[in-house]
């Protein structure tokens, strides 16, 4: 059986890479691929997240033994095999590869290849320009406020607010009685 993984950024729109490995691997071999395929250094903390089907992060992967806390599961990459954590196609998962600015990748399992076998890792499609490995944090920090700042001038749009578009009969049905409007000034 071969998994086919696919991953993206959302940091280069044409970044693509797929790779082939054998569920049986581990999550290290896993890494090791990734890395590969992107010509990134081995030098960084990186973690791997299972995640549901809106992305959010479900249990952690990490690269080395994080937590001493025995009443809570605890995932090393080299002691996990893809297949204990990955066993559904469309399964999705995050990998962390800049710990200070939580860039990641997203990863798909694409597809489950039967009936075949793959030793090691396979990177069977490479698209794009990966994003460089690592940031200045201070660089980054300046982008992200300045596209909030962006954000925060056009989100609500160029105009004041008008108290004549307001129409409070509009909210009626509300307060005790069913009538009236919740907000009226008397209330408060």
């Amino acid at each position: 059986m071969i998994y086919r993984f696919t991953l993206i950024s959302d940091e280069a729109d044409d970044f693509v890479r797929e790779i082939q490995i054998d569920p049986e691997a581990t999550f290290y071999d896993f890494h090791e691929a990734i890395l590969k395929s992107v010509g990134y250094a081995n030098d960084q903390m990186t973690s791997f997240f299972i995640c549901d089907d809106d992305w959010e992060k479900e249990k952690e992967i990490t690269l080395e033994e994080m937590d001493d806390n025995s009443e809570m599961d605890s995932w090393v990459m080299k002691d996990t095999r893809i297949d204990e954590l990955v066993e559904d196609e469309k399964q999705k998962l995050i990998y962390v590869f800049d710990y200070m600015t939580e860039r990641c990748f997203f990863i798909e399992l694409s597809e489950i290849i039967t009936g075949k076998n793959i030793k090691g890792a396979q990177c069977t499609k490479s698209q794009g320009e990966p994003p460089k490995q690592t940031v200045d944090f201070d660089e980054y920090e300046a982008k992200a406020n300045a596209a909030a700042m962006d954000l925060d001038e056009n989100f609500y749009g160029d105009q004041g607010y008008n108290d004549d578009e307001f129409d409070p009969d509009s909210y009626s049905g509300y307060g005790e009685g069913g009538g009236g409007n919740p907000y009226d000034e008397d209330r408060y």
